[in-house]
């Protein structure tokens, strides 16, 4: 059954079939998203990765989109996409779909001018096919006439009024890399603060200063990247800490989106932070070298053409040489520790999982649980959606393949879907956070004596 819209939505039932006569299909019947509608519509998108996303929305408006980002959360959301997503879908995807269909419900928007983008990768993974669900679902929820714009560079659906182009793609690229330092950088000096909430006053200045460097033309080579990250990092240096007292430090992996959305984890970067812990997440751009990368070891494994390689290789030239640049910047301030380079995440593996293992996070989930017990962050929470397989494999699956490479790793897996309780989730990390802090109170009064339960997993049901 359609479903009831507010009447601010309503529209005169001549201008309906007038809007509906300017709609285009392609000929598998797909709703096209037309020039005429870069000009009057708002597309909405989900939310991933907070820094990040808030950078990469300004850079669609500087294109002439007018975006909006989505940063609803709340039961209803997963309920929502409950109803109009089988349940034996992936975790994201019904958080995702929900979120859309929520915000298509809520009245803030006139149905007859909004859009929706959601990526696809291309890949193995099921979130190429979000799209498909996301049509399917707006046809039960009666919004079939909402256009459905995918956000991919690998020529798998095209929109004369969406275009992806070179110049864009290197400033959603340095977004990403500005977004990484930023989130860095903040959760190494917030749980140190004298002055709550400096960390994330300097977030917003930079990411708005940022956002219209970006917009101006400007912000996106190799020499401006250097001046900016550096800049950045030397206004984190200049705020005032104390680091008298040690915290607890936790890494987060997992599926990429339940790693970084607060929607999907459940504010879980909030709440290590209300527990006393100093967080640290894996940058996207060591998940963006992953993908890339890939394209390379599958020519080495199973052959193929050999200018396809050269381009990839290119490409991948550029993602390290934007890395070293971020890594040199941070290095600038001893204070900090700078992301380990995607070179030395990748080596850490050998012998662990083969480099094969590339759906979803793949090796790289096992990869960034034994980088971040290299450096010092050993205790980890790895987030686990429901109907991820790759992500159990290549996660709960390698934690005692990771206790024996490095005994100090103390990891616990936790489930993400919509039947799990908040409650048991955080309590089920509390237990892990308890055995951190045990093994941070031995460390600082006998420094040479091994965790007391170094090398023993966390087993709770």
């Amino acid at each position: 059954a359609r479903i009831s819209i507010p009447i601010v939505n309503a529209r005169p039932a001549a201008l309906k079939e007038t809007i509906m006569a300017k709609l285009q299909y392609d000929k598998n019947g797909r709703l096209l998203f037309t020039k005429e509608m870069k000009k009057e519509y708002t597309i909405l998108f989900p939310m991933m990765a907070p820094i990040h996303f808030n950078i990469i929305k300004d850079v669609f408006t500087h294109y002439g989109y007018k975006a909006v980002l989505l940063e609803t959360t709340g039961p209803q959301i997963a309920q929502t996409g409950l109803k109009y997503v089988h349940n034996d879908t992936c975790y994201p995807a019904i958080l995702v779909i929900g979120q859309m269909i929520d915000a298509l419900n809520s009245g803030k928007y006139d149905l007859d001018h909004t859009a929706l983008m959601i990526t696809q990768t291309g890949g193995g993974c099921r979130a190429s096919n979000y799209i498909h669900l996301l049509r399917k679902a707006l046809k039960k929820a009666g919004y079939e006439k909402v256009p459905v714009i995918s956000l991919n560079i690998s020529g798998l659906e095209k929109n004369s009024g969406f275009h992806i182009t070179l110049p864009m793609i290197r400033r959603v690229v340095a977004a990403v890399v500005y977004g990484d330092e930023l989130m860095l950088l903040r959760n190494q000096c917030k749980p140190y603060e004298i002055i709550a909430g400096e960390s994330d006053r300097l977030v917003s200045r930079w990411s708005q200063q940022l956002a219209k460097e970006l917009n101006s033309g400007s912000g996106y080579s190799a020499k401006d990247l250097e001046r900016n990250m550096n800049k950045i990092v030397d206004d984190f240096a200049k705020l005032n800490l104390n680091h008298t007292k040690k915290k607890v430090k936790v890494g987060v992996v997992g599926e990429i989106y339940v790693k970084y959305a607060p929607l999907g984890n459940n504010c879980l970067e909030e709440f290590l932070e209300s527990q006393d812990c100093e967080v640290c997440l894996p940058g996207i751009l060591g998940f963006a070298m992953f993908k890339v990368d890939n394209r390379l070891e599958d020519i080495k494994l199973y052959g193929g053409n050999p200018l396809k390689y050269a381009a990839v290789s290119a490409l991948m030239k550029y993602c390290t040489k934007i890395e070293s640049i971020l890594i040199a910047a941070v290095k600038r301030q001893p204070k900090f520790l700078p992301p380990s380079p995607y070179a030395h995440t990748k080596e850490l593996v050998k012998g662990v999982i083969g480099y094969g293992d590339k759906m979803g996070e793949g090796w790289l989930l096992t990869a960034e649980m034994l980088e971040l017990a290299e450096s010092g962050y050993e205790n980890i929470v790895c987030t686990q959606p429901f109907g991820c397989l790759p992500n159990h494999i290549c996660g709960k699956g390698m934690i005692r393949k990771i206790k024996e490479r490095n005994p100090k790793a103390n990891i616990v897996a936790i489930d993400y879907d919509p039947g799990a309780t908040r409650v048991n989730q955080e309590n089920r990390i509390k237990l892990m956070l308890s055995v951190a802090r045990e093994n941070l109170q031995q460390a600082e009064t006998v420094p040479d004596q091994k965790p007391a339960d170094a090398g023993k997993a966390v087993s709770v049901k």
